[in-house]
């Protein structure tokens, strides 16, 4: 198995923490947790709109797979971590429109959604992924 490398890239949020924003090896892709966080400025964007945090937690996700020369079609799973139940259709509906023109072969990535606390009170949707580079 190859060595793994930091996908790195200042077109998403550079990790507050201890973390990597994504980590490769041989062709596994893993994109960190992302928020709804703008990354020129590491300011938490959108505090009540999850449809617009979801959108931005997206475009963080779509810039760390860029970064290691992946698309939403080579993503295989996208967990989705929610803070409230009732946030979960207009979730679903700003992911759909965001993922589903971004998947050109139509298979849509598997996914699971969680309804958990999140590191910050103003965040309402983290994001992860796991794509597979063929």
């Amino acid at each position: 198995m190859t060595d793994r490398t930091a996908i790195v890239t200042s077109d998403a949020p550079a990790p507050a923490h201890t973390f990597s924003q994504g980590v490769q090896r041989g062709p596994f892709l893993q994109v960190s947790g992302q928020g709804p966080v703008d990354p020129a400025t590491n300011a938490y964007l959108f505090p009540d709109d999850v449809a617009a945090q979801t959108t931005r937690t997206l475009q963080n996700v779509e810039a760390i797979l860029a970064a290691g020369g992946a698309t939403f079609d080579d993503v295989m799973m996208l967990r989705v971590y929610l803070t409230k139940r009732e946030d979960f259709a207009i979730m679903n509906e700003a992911f759909g429109a965001f993922v589903t023109p971004r998947v050109a072969s139509g298979v849509l990535p598997a996914r699971t959604t969680v309804f958990t606390g999140l590191p910050r009170a103003e965040m309402l949707v983290e994001i992860d992924a796991l794509a597979v580079l063929a």
